[in-house]
């Protein structure tokens, strides 16, 4: 599946133009993103697409330099199964960090 990829957001439309994935992970400070939401289209459930969304996410974040926290129930779950990315968590001076 190809994402369009936004500075906070990453998402797939179908060939009519309606939106079928998506995740966004809007700026809370200078140095940190909140991961807030996950969406997968109904008839691309059980494929992979929200790990996929969140793989992209985590590139997205790095590459930006920042870190992550995560409010979304399917990232927060995601983190606790691929402890692997746990470096990319921000801590709370992350989140008070406006330099």
């Amino acid at each position: 599946m190809e994402f369009t990829k936004n500075a906070n957001r990453i998402f797939a439309n179908d060939e009519n133009g309606k939106l079928i994935a998506e995740i966004t992970f809007p700026a809370i400070s200078d140095t940190a993103v909140d991961i807030n939401h996950t969406f997968v289209d109904d008839s691309l459930r059980g494929q992979g697409i929200a790990g996929q969304l969140m793989l992209a996410a985590v590139d997205s974040i790095r590459a930006q330099g920042k870190k992550a926290i995560a409010t979304c129930p399917y990232a927060v779950k995601w983190f606790e199964k691929n402890s692997d990315f746990s470096d990319l968590l921000a801590s709370s001076a992350d989140i008070s960090s406006n330099n």
